[in-house]
């Protein structure tokens, strides 16, 4: 036991150089540099005169905050964690080497996530982020599928703590769904999220099937960011073919009582979006507005095109060849990214949002 929590000691001790090379990574100096700056500014006479400045400031304040404070407190749990294993070898308290190896793992862990989120760095990783729900050819299968996916991300949402909002919903024929959209709100939700971007194939013995036979089936997650509206996309109304109609699925009282549930496409470019969770048809028309705003933004960075009317409405096929990742449940468990080669064989915990080894795996294969 004794030589136990000495070799936790000597682990703590040896991330004393990791926890320096963490601190440089996140440039915390410059971090306490840039709220000092910051906090200055709020001292100005006229600070509150542009109210949107203002709120943007004192946000980076509490984000940059929020930031110091977390190595912060790691590096000091780093040290009371090693002082810990010191007492109980000096006082041979073997009782606490349970205690000892729970701080150990539990700052591994929290300096690995510090690490990742180091790697969020692109332009928009911090906002929110907008997913989309799609079953492709299969009928019932793929449908119910889809909405497997669905509770795969929401109960990702909830482990983590992100909040998350359902947008749109349209149910399966007879089970699962046709489409579905959620908000999922925080910091880096985007930046997290984006690595679930395309196809995700399913293997197993079809619920559906009588004869209980095997079958594959697809379904695509698209996700992009939340943009603030700067004005950089002008939807035109003749542009817009907007439409009420009735609300389906889940939803709460209000859904399924009246025709507030928006349906708008973009004729220029085939892009369809739709909200019917709002309290009314203004509300739903207006998220939905936002919705598409993004949709185009996303298209419009990401093919680095001049113009928004350059983007043409072109969709990958959700079928064999294009999957980013494959779920097999028969004959044997596993989950595979085809991407990065990450797998995982509890096939269970994966479905039921234990999703943070391929997200991370991802985002170190593309800091590489």
């Amino acid at each position: 036991m004794i030589i136990a929590l000495e070799e936790a000691k000597y682990k703590l001790q040896n991330l004393r150089q990791d926890m320096k090379e963490l601190g440089s990574s996140l440039r915390i100096d410059t971090l306490r540099q840039t709220v000092a700056d910051l906090e200055a500014q709020t001292m100005a006479e006229n600070f509150w005169s542009n109210q949107e400045n203002s709120s943007k400031i004192l946000q980076t304040i509490k984000q940059t905050k929020d930031k110091i404070e977390a190595y912060e407190n790691l590096c000091t749990k780093l040290e009371d964690a090693i002082t810990l294993a010191e007492m109980a070898i000096e006082e041979q308290e073997e009782s606490y080497l349970e205690e000892v190896e729970g701080e150990l793992a539990e700052i591994v862990a929290t300096e690995e996530q510090m690490r990742i989120e180091i790697l969020l760095s692109g332009e928009y990783d911090r906002n929110n982020a907008i997913v989309s729900f799609h079953p492709g050819a299969g009928g019932t299968e793929a449908q119910d599928w889809a909405q497997m996916l669905y509770r795969m991300y929401t109960r990702w949402c909830e482990r983590r703590g992100f909040k998350y909002k359902l947008i749109d919903w349209l149910d399966g024929e007879e089970a699962g769904l046709k489409s579905a959209t959620i908000m999922v709100e925080g910091t880096n939700a985007y930046g997290y999220l984006k690595s679930e971007n395309g196809v995700h194939r399913l293997v197993r013995v079809s619920p559906f099937d009588a004869s209980g036979r095997r079958q594959t089936s697809f379904a695509s997650v698209e996700v992009m960011p939340e943009f603030e509206d700067d004005g950089q996309i002008v939807l035109k109304e003749e542009e817009l073919e907007i439409t009420a109609h009735r609300s389906s699925g889940a939803g709460g009282q209000h859904i399924n009582k009246t025709d507030s549930a928006i349906r708008i496409l973009h004729i220029p470019t085939g892009i369809v979006v739709g909200c019917q969770t709002e309290r009314s048809q203004l509300q739903n028309k207006e998220t939905a507005l936002k919705m598409l705003k993004s949709k185009l933004m996303e298209i419009k960075a990401k093919e680095k095109l001049e113009k928004i009317e350059d983007i043409k409405g072109v969709k990958n096929k959700i079928e064999w060849g294009s999957q980013i990742r494959s779920y097999v449940f028969m004959p044997y468990t596993l989950a595979k990214d085809t991407r990065t080669g990450y797998e995982d064989g509890n096939i269970n915990a994966v479905m039921d949002g234990e999703i943070d080894g391929f997200i991370n795996a991802y985002l170190k294969m593309n800091a590489q």
